[in-house]
């Protein structure tokens, strides 16, 4: 095929001919390499729809676009080899090229496997632990790797180019300058990528987990190199450093488990009987739907001047059903002590004073002063008089 080209383009002069062969033989292989790279795909894509896994399905979906452009490059450089015209046009730019491809075709295998093992662990089971620390590991470990491959393909590309390989090599000849310079540089960079690696490996935090941090309350959406998202109550999202939760202390409700022990205070009078209350909460708490039957038990835990403050501890298999919990469980209480046990209510008491007593108040105070005040000049009362 090659030296049907040459034929055809045999007698134009020396300047047209060599661009117009490498052209022609440039066209030719990318057209038979886009055929069997079309041919390939297509009897992939009829095998991952037969099969019920989406693995499967995953990985041909990435590696599909920068498997045609490999394809592309390996028919070019193919042809290459039989057209001198090309091989000398393809030598000055594989340099650049390779190392793109390569690097562009690592990511996209990196990103298939790790989505296809992101789709078997699965978070929105309940008791999703494991599927979360599996989740945060993929996902720390799928960035730093891509930063790693990306910083590769960059050398890569760099180290082709004549001058900048030479000053490469002058930079590592003066060692002591090349050093510090480089980690002054990059030291943003390493120090986002140790905080990655102690995030996978201590796993502070997982995605999903529930904490509490500077007072908002929310869950992991996602976590970076460099930042962590954490999207909040109100679907508000809160950017947080990586080194925080390495650094500072939170609150994480989801470290271990997501079951987590919650209370409401009743604030009742002083003279309320605590036995039939306790029955109320009792039967309401073990007939609720969002219990898990872990623990519940009524508690008289202070008495302060004017009320009693009650104690209900309750348990739930996570933060958002504990708060639902305990909201329901407040409401229901209250409307039945308003309705069965309305003395047990917090009253304001106020000393009643009658008017008879308020009328005589007047010259009992001016009698309490006259005998309080001294008799005569001498500074002594009738009490100090010598007999």
């Amino acid at each position: 095929m090659i030296d049907l080209i040459e034929r055809y383009v045999t007698g134009l002069p020396d300047w047209a001919e060599r661009p117009l062969v490498a052209v022609l033989a440039a066209m030719l292989g990318t057209l038979i390499a886009l055929a069997l790279h079309a041919v390939l795909f297509r009897v992939l894509g009829r095998i991952t729809r037969a099969s019920a896994s989406e693995a499967d399905d995953i990985v041909v979906n990435r590696l599909q676009r920068p498997t045609r452009w490999a394809f592309v490059a390996v028919g070019i450089v193919l042809a290459a080899r039989e057209t001198p015209a090309l091989e000398a046009i393809w030598s000055r730019f594989s340099g650049f090229v390779m190392p793109i491809l390569t690097g562009w075709i690592a990511i996209a295998v990196l990103h298939a496997l790790v989505e296809a093992m992101i789709v078997r662990a699965d978070i929105t089971v309940e008791n999703n632990r494991n599927a979360r620390r599996r989740r945060t590991r993929l996902s720390i470990f799928s960035r730093i790797g891509t930063f790693l491959i990306v910083f590769l393909s960059v050398a890569g590309v760099l180290a082709s180019i004549p001058g900048v390989r030479e000053v490469g090599v002058t930079l590592m000849a003066s060692a002591g300058l090349a050093a510090l310079a480089v980690g002054a540089a990059a030291q943003p960079a390493l120090k986002a990528l140790i905080a990655g690696f102690q995030m996978a490996m201590t796993e502070p935090i997982s995605i999903d987990d529930v904490i509490i941090l500077d007072g908002e309350w929310g869950r992991i959406e996602d976590i970076r190199t460099t930042y962590v998202v954490v999207r909040l109550w109100d679907d508000r999202r809160l950017v947080v450093p990586s080194n925080r939760f390495l650094e500072d202390t939170f609150q994480n409700w989801t470290k271990t488990t997501s079951q987590l022990l919650g209370t409401v205070f009743l604030y009742l009078d002083h003279g309320a009987d605590i036995a039939p209350i306790r029955e109320e909460y009792t039967r309401q708490i073990t007939t609720h739907r969002l219990w898990d039957k872990r623990a519940q038990i009524l508690q008289v835990t202070d008495c302060r001047d004017a009320t009693l403050e009650v104690r209900l501890l309750m348990s739930a298999r996570d933060g958002p059903t504990l708060f639902d919990l305990r909201c329901e469980i407040r409401e229901s209480m209250m409307e039945w002590i308003r309705r069965e046990m309305p003395e047990a209510l917090a009253r304001r008491r106020e000393l009643q004073v009658a008017p008879m007593e308020l009328a005589a108040a007047p010259s009992m105070i001016e009698a309490m002063s006259a005998t309080a005040s001294p008799a005569n000049g001498n500074g002594r009362g009738s009490a100090g008089a010598p007999h």
